[in-house]
């Protein structure tokens, strides 16, 4: 059974993720930051194992991929990098420590994941990353200049891991999802919601099911050609 480890898998997109790669017959193991009521779904519904980390620490990230790795000697076929925080705040108004733990959870965090696991991969001679970034990453958001710097960044991280580890069968790829339905854009007002939607050809927000199939596509076999390539499914948002 291949195995797949899945980052902020306890809700929105890398929730759907983990059910999507649970229904395909994936061994799936999480890292979670608070959600412990649904960890405990996930272990139940799906035999996910689940691990607590915040990983914006590096000490606590570290710890826990001690743990991971003591539990998964072999390593995974897939590595899934999805967790991520959003905030909406003026550049003149972003702090040392936002702009930080913005770069810390969805770039440092990434960075140190393939670092500590593709070595298992490169050994078996085959694995999938990918990356779960934003169109913001690709065009840039007014009022989220770290938010966009970071997922730009993961961008670049995906790019250049790509072409260095595609000699040893590692592909890296990356998804960058438009706006969709999940806990980031809750907050939104239904007049914000309606005129992203004007905006979007397809009429909609997207869902997370429907990112996590693209994620999917990645890590499957009739992926095997594609490698530093970045996938949006952005229903139109941005072409």
């Amino acid at each position: 059974m291949k195995k797949v480890l899945i980052t902020g898998g306890t809700r929105g997109i890398g929730l759907a993720c983990v059910k999507a790669f649970a229904e395909a017959g994936y061994d799936t193991a999480v890292i979670y930051r608070s959600s412990d009521v649904d960890a405990r779904m996930l272990k139940e519904k799906y035999g996910t194992v689940c691990y607590k980390c915040d990983l914006s620490d590096t000490v606590d990230t570290d710890g826990v991929l001690s743990r991971i790795l003591s539990d998964f000697p072999d390593g995974f076929d897939v590595l899934v990098n999805n967790a991520g925080i959003s905030q909406r705040k003026l550049i003149c108004d972003i702090t040392d420590e936002d702009w930080n733990k913005m770069l810390a959870v969805s770039l440092t965090a990434p960075f140190r994941l393939i670092k500590r696991l593709s070595p298992y991969m490169i050994r078996k001679g085959e694995g999938r990353i990918i990356n779960v970034s934003s169109v913001w990453g690709e065009h840039g958001a007014s009022c989220e200049t770290h938010y966009s710097a970071a997922k730009a960044g993961l961008i670049g991280l995906t790019k250049a891991v790509a072409k260095e580890l595609a000699p040893s069968g590692v592909l890296v790829n990356c998804v960058c999802p438009g706006v969709i339905e999940t806990d980031m854009n809750a907050e939104l007002t239904e007049e914000d919601r309606n005129a992203l939607c004007e905006e979007i050809p397809v009429g909609r927000f997207g869902t997370p099911e429907e990112v996590a199939k693209c994620v999917l596509f990645l890590a499957e076999i009739s992926s095997s050609y594609v490698t530093g390539q970045i996938i949006s499914p952005n229903g139109g948002f941005c072409v």
